[in-house]
């Protein structure tokens, strides 16, 4: 009868688990499996052509968008109030102020920490060539039977342009990082660092001779629900909430977040 542990030097002793052994196991069967693509930042390559379509068209239409509510007459985007009041006292285009505007807010992206993806540096030029294009091609609208329609259609334009380039995921609009780095640096809610840059640009705009009306208020109360409806219908397939080392981080909504 055997009255003392076996000796460690026992051959069969190796084949008992030791803690440590059993640990290992427990550790490496109960971690949860990595899913597949979990660390993909944005949609597929096969999307790439989609996105780019996405960002074009929606930046075209914003800037056509915009030219209807010029047209119109009847009151502007906010931005579009500090545009046009701009382009009254330099003697430039709408379209032109609007691209000069749109570079040195992107300048203030420096000091915000701000990351530029593709889509914004297209935005600073593409809307505002689009905007004098359009402009260019309408004809005078006369009568509020004609100007009211063509209000309503530049702020309903104006909201699928939104979902159409922000769902494309390639960078926010320079005015919208300008939004979302003040968040960030100020820890306020996006709400009212958007309400406050927004009443600065239209008051700043009214006093140089932009026209602030019925449609600007219009548009404040509608855009909001409108572009994000958009999202949903042009979100390209496959994509996580990561962020890109290429273009700009952060999911597409936040860049008309109301919270």
């Amino acid at each position: 009868m055997i009255t003392s542990p076996p000796s460690p030097n026992w051959p069969w002793k190796r084949f008992l688990p030791t803690p440590q052994s059993v640990t290992s196991q427990s550790t490496v069967t109960t971690a949860p499996p990595r899913r597949q693509g979990a660390t993909l930042s944005s949609p597929p390559p096969r999307h790439l052509t989609r996105r780019l379509l996405q960002l074009y068209v929606g930046l075209a239409l914003y800037g056509a968008s915009s030219a209807l509510l010029v047209e119109a007459g009847l009151g502007l985007e906010p931005w579009g109030v500090l545009h046009q009041g701009l382009a009254e006292r330099t003697g430039l285009t709408i379209g032109v102020v609007s691209i000069i505007v749109g570079a040195v807010v992107l300048l203030l992206w420096i000091p915000l920490r701000q990351r530029p993806g593709l889509g914004t540096v297209s935005n600073v030029f593409v809307v505002g060539i689009a905007m004098d294009g359009v402009l260019a091609l309408l004809p005078a609208a006369h009568g509020l039977p004609v100007r009211v329609p063509l209000m309503v259609a530049g702020i309903l334009l104006n909201g699928a342009a939104t979902g159409l380039y922000i769902a494309a995921r390639l960078g926010p609009g320079p005015r919208d990082g300008l939004m979302t780095g003040f968040h960030q640096r100020t820890g306020r809610s996006v709400r009212l660092v958007r309400t406050t840059l927004e009443v600065t640009v239209v008051a700043t705009g009214f006093v140089l001779g932009g026209t602030v009306g019925a449609g600007t208020v219009l548009y404040a109360l509608s855009i909001g629900p409108l572009a994000q409806l958009f999202l949903r219908v042009f979100a390209v397939p496959g994509g996580t909430p990561g962020g890109s080392k290429v273009v700009a981080a952060g999911p597409p909504e936040r860049a008309i977040l109301r919270e």
